[in-house]
């Protein structure tokens, strides 16, 4: 073949009409999965380029999503959370695998966000990471939802949410967590966290957490929760502090966050509290650092990987106008050194 090949090349090497190469080379779920492979083996012998400008100037679509990262107390100057930051490579790949763009933007919680995509053509959809306050940013959920924006949030399902969100199933998270430290023997359980509906994802799994107590035939003590304003380390070591100095019994910490239990374990140490052998540790995330904690840090696992993929496949539904929905993706169990028996017994 001479000259660059075009969409009615592959068209005619595949038998089929020319508008349904262009449909299945931008992956449209109207073209059979069989068939969009064939063509997509056919472009990829033919070397065939796709000119994604004049494609987009005639669907007015960027095929672009945009990635809304929120600023966030962060042990570096990032002003990112460390658990977004694993994140970006699952949702990376899931846009190239739909053939998707992604633009990752840096926002602060202060500015308005919300309405700068509204008269934009950036991207067909927004994926937002971190939203600060949850009371707060709902009115900014549903300013999007007014607009017609195609968007989906990574976060806790709450009753009567205006938008679609995808998250950890907290709840579960929490009391699987909380089942763990009481089959080491431990029942004087602290949790570090804001437990209020400006943080729905901590109060779920405090939720779970008191779900295990009373499965246990233990009551909940409101004494044994201390609030961290902020998922940082600095907080979680302020609420253990403020824990010892009203003289709080405890023989373990379950962290709504892993940087909550890094800086729970920091003030146990400072306190001359050995960790694991008076105070089990626990924390929620898996966040990189947590292994490499002293000891390393046990810890929710949150699947990143799928909900990479989930996330991107929710925007991309909207985008098609195929339906979607609110879901929650199940945690695990990482078991690490902070989790131990109390000194004296085997924990089975």
């Amino acid at each position: 073949m001479k000259g660059k090949a075009t969409s009615f090349d592959i068209a005619y090497r595949a038998g089929v009409s020319q508008s349904t190469v262009s449909r299945a080379l931008r992956g449209s779920p109207l073209v059979s999965l069989d068939t969009r492979k064939k063509i997509q083996a056919i472009a990829k012998e033919l070397n065939y380029k796709v000119d994604k400008n004049a494609s987009n100037l005639r669907r007015q679509h960027s095929v672009t999503l945009a990635l809304l990262l929120f600023e966030d107390p962060s042990p570096d100057d990032s002003l990112i959370n460390p658990f977004f930051l694993s994140m970006l490579g699952s949702l990376t790949r899931a846009c190239a695998r739909q053939g998707y763009d992604l633009l990752v933007s840096f926002q602060q919680l202060s500015e308005d966000w919300h309405a700068e995509y509204q008269d934009s053509h950036k991207a067909d959809g927004l994926i937002l990471l971190g939203y600060g306050d949850y009371v707060e940013a709902r009115e900014k959920l549903q300013h999007l939802v007014e607009q017609g924006t195609h968007f989906v949030r990574w976060g806790a399902v709450v009753d009567g949410q205006p938008d679609i969100s995808i998250g950890c199933d907290n709840i579960q998270g929490g009391r699987d967590m909380t089942r763990h430290l009481l089959g080491l023997g431990r029942r004087r359980i602290a949790f570090v966290g804001d437990i209020s509906e400006h943080c729905p994802e901590f109060r779920d799994r405090y939720l779970g957490h008191s779900e295990a107590l009373a499965e246990a035939g233990l009551g909940v003590d409101p004494a044994l929760q201390s609030d961290a304003v902020e998922s940082t380390e600095q907080a979680g070591e302020l609420a253990v502090d403020a824990l010892i100095q009203r003289g709080v019994p405890f023989d373990a910490v379950f962290a709504a966050t892993d940087l909550m239990a890094l800086g729970a374990m920091r003030a146990l140490a400072r306190h001359g509290i050995a960790v694991p052998a008076q105070v089990s540790v626990a924390g929620f995330d898996d966040i990189p650092i947590a292994r490499f904690g002293t000891p390393p840090l046990t810890t929710v696992q949150q699947d990143t990987r799928r909900a990479g993929e989930e996330l991107v496949d929710c925007v991309i539904r909207q985008i098609r106008g195929e339906p979607a929905t609110s879901h929650m993706l199940p945690s695990r169990v990482i078991v690490r050194g902070s989790c131990g028996a109390p000194s004296g017994r085997d924990g089975g």
